[in-house]
């Protein structure tokens, strides 16, 4: 992951999670490139969560991945509630890294789901101190916003477009490919989400756009191809 655009990440973000017979669920999975919110973060990864949801909306869980230069550990919790044609969610996730090699980001999670509609936005802050830090020496705390609009049946065809903002977008994104301290920092990106419902299994792949985020390893192409497999578990029920 280049530090100068480093953004830790919940790869596919935080959704409302599924509710399970008993409440738990896990999940592992791989994807052969790790990009969040149309950032590079690893040439190929490995992921594992684990997701709790009460039955008063309450949600919590936890997420690790493998970035090649350490292992990021998210942790994540909010409230879910509304009727079955609208839901919405207030949440908190925390971003962290085992190795000390990136600082730490916590935001707020906003979300508003409609059919296959879905309004996701993110309110956090960078502190990009953390042990032998050269990345962006005299930087103090970097605010962020994170917006992303979806369209996504359950299974099938989605499409994305995302929008980032605020500090963190002028002081750490900008000059990553475009060479402007104004770029846009937007993309666009369209998948498929194939299941296999009896086994557990989604298979996905996502054509991501941007013309100034950067996509891959050390690459300034405006797009990128990701394939993913992810292995849901959850308790038989009696």
């Amino acid at each position: 992951m280049k530090k100068h655009v480093s953004i830790s990440a919940l790869a596919l973000a935080v959704t409302v999670p599924a509710t399970s017979f008993a409440g738990v669920t896990g999940n592992i999975g791989f994807v052969t490139d790790y990009i969040f919110r149309g950032i590079f973060q690893a040439a190929s990864s490995a992921y594992a969560g684990a997701d709790y949801s009460g039955d008063k909306g309450f949600y919590a869980g936890t997420w690790w991945a493998d970035v090649n230069q350490g292992t990021e550990t998210d942790i994540y919790g909010g409230w879910t509630g509304g009727s079955d044609k609208v839901k919405f969610k207030a949440g908190y996730t925390g971003y962290r890294y085992l190795d000390n090699f990136d600082g730490n980001y916590d935001e707020i999670n906003l979300g508003l789901y409609a059919g296959i509609f879905s309004l996701d936005v993110a309110v956090g802050q960078y502190d990009p101190s953390f042990p032998g830090s050269t990345n962006t020496p005299g930087l103090g705390t970097q605010d962020y916003t994170f917006t992303a609009v979806t369209l996504a049946p359950k299974t099938g065809p989605y499409y994305k477009v995302g929008f980032w903002g605020g500090d963190y977008k002028k002081n750490i994104i900008s000059h990553a490919k475009s060479g402007t301290s104004t770029p846009s920092s937007n993309y666009l990106e369209i998948g498929y989400d194939y299941k296999l419902e009896d086994q557990g299994i989604d298979l996905t792949v996502a054509f991501t756009y941007s013309d100034d985020l950067v996509l891959a390893q050390n690459s300034t192409g405006d797009y990128t191809v990701v394939f993913g497999i992810k292995k849901t578990f959850e308790p038989k029920k009696k």
